[in-house]
């Protein structure tokens, strides 16, 4: 299978999608990475992108360098444009998508985009989409039921749990100490308490938008 993970800021695929990215990888699966946004520090953060990338088994990351924090002056027609070039480009059986109610309006801007690049009539081999949830974001909107984020799909990242926080460990420029959200203690917190709901060591949650039997 290939599948197609959208990033609206460089870290934000690790933070939400890193285990469950590398657990496809070792199975075997085509993992593609597509990083909206490029902010004021864009060489050092898509260098340290790509060595996480590298780590979780990446095949290929697609840049697409719109502006960090300003994607509501961008005109809709360009991000779509842009996302779906690289839609039709790796054809995904699977897509991860950011959450809507995030707090960072970049993500919002991103998810209506991506589920525009993604409809079916233009992707027949689209199988499923699911949203994540990102630290720092998706915990600090308003709480109000648009925004929620109410995970009903999960994945066992207990054997790469390990690999996904030396993937964050390459975004030095991001890591924070705890108890920022931002940091490997509080990543790993949050894999634990996901896990436990399935009684698992560790686990990455997701919200399904569409899954096609």
């Amino acid at each position: 299978m290939r599948i197609l993970v959208f990033a609206p800021h460089n870290d934000d695929e690790v933070l939400g999608v890193g285990g469950t990215m590398a657990k496809y990888a070792k199975e075997g699966h085509e993992v593609y990475v597509c990083e909206i946004t490029a902010g004021n520090q864009k060489e050092l953060l898509q260098g340290e992108a790509k060595k996480a990338h590298e780590l979780l088994g990446v095949k290929e990351a697609f840049f697409l360098d719109l502006p960090a924090v300003k994607l509501r002056e961008v005109s809709n027609i360009e991000i779509n444009s842009k996302i779906s070039e690289v839609v039709q480009k790796v054809k995904p059986h699977v897509a991860f998508i950011p959450h809507k109610g995030d707090m960072h309006s970049d993500h919002g801007e991103v998810a209506s985009s991506a589920m525009v690049a993604l409809r079916p009539v233009s992707n027949p081999q689209l199988q499923a989409i699911y949203t994540y949830e990102t630290l720092s974001e998706t915990e600090w909107n308003i709480p109000t039921p648009d925004n929620a984020f109410v995970p009903n799909v999960w994945s066992d990242i207990s054997d790469s749990i390990d690999v996904k926080l030396e993937a964050m460990k390459c975004y030095e420029s991001q890591l924070r100490e705890f108890p920022n959200p931002r940091s490997l203690e509080a990543i790993e917190a949050l894999s634990k308490f996901r896990g436990s709901t399935i009684c698992v060591r560790n686990a990455e949650s997701f919200m399904l938008v569409r899954n096609l039997i």
